[in-house]
């Protein structure tokens, strides 16, 4: 079962910019379902945090720690001040989290969302706006506080056709944020 829930349901997105996660923390699988990518992520020497609203689903895995909440519903973070090395979110939307996604980023970590997007109404569920990224919306969410590395928009035919919106973001220590002058090169 390992073996076919690593290669056969494991996010293309997720396995192709795995290698950018440092190793030395942890990771969030946010919204983790049945922990396709938690499990893959595990497997790579990863510590992963699964989320999600309900983990009965969550195979065991010597790597993983999973967490039930609900995001949605008023309750605060469940990771108050805590960062992660790693953030992955695949196909969930809750716009409010959005800054504390990027609080919740340690230095030098990384950020792979994706979900789906407007258009996707031609494929199927989802359907409704709420949940239907517009293009450009994670740029516009992500890119002024981090360094964007991957972008992608538009439709995709696995594992089934859908409309997808993806990014792959870094959160960079920089001289500007630590309030150190910035030296610019003399050409």
């Amino acid at each position: 079962m390992f073996k076919q829930l690593v290669n056969s349901q494991v996010s293309r997105w997720v396995q192709r910019f795995e290698p950018l996660i440092p190793r030395d923390g942890q990771v969030l699988d946010l919204a983790c379902g049945n922990g396709r990518n938690t499990v893959y992520l595990a497997s790579r020497g990863h510590q992963v945090v699964a989320l999600d609203l309900d983990i009965s689903g969550l195979p065991n895995s010597q790597n993983v720690t999973g967490v039930e909440a609900d995001l949605e519903d008023g309750n605060p973070w469940p990771f108050k001040d805590r960062q992660f090395n790693g953030i992955v979110v695949c196909n969930y939307l809750y716009r409010p989290l959005f800054p504390t996604l990027i609080n919740s980023l340690s230095d030098n970590s990384v950020l792979i969302y994706e979900t789906f997007a407007s258009g996707n109404e031609q494929f199927g569920s989802p359907q409704q706006q709420d949940f239907l990224l517009q293009p450009g919306e994670l740029i516009d969410a992500f890119g002024k506080l981090l360094e964007i590395v991957a972008y992608e928009h538009g439709i995709v035919e696995i594992p089934r056709p859908a409309v997808i919106e993806r990014i792959v973001a870094v959160r960079k220590i920089s001289s500007v944020s630590l309030g150190l002058p910035v030296i610019l090169p003399e050409w």
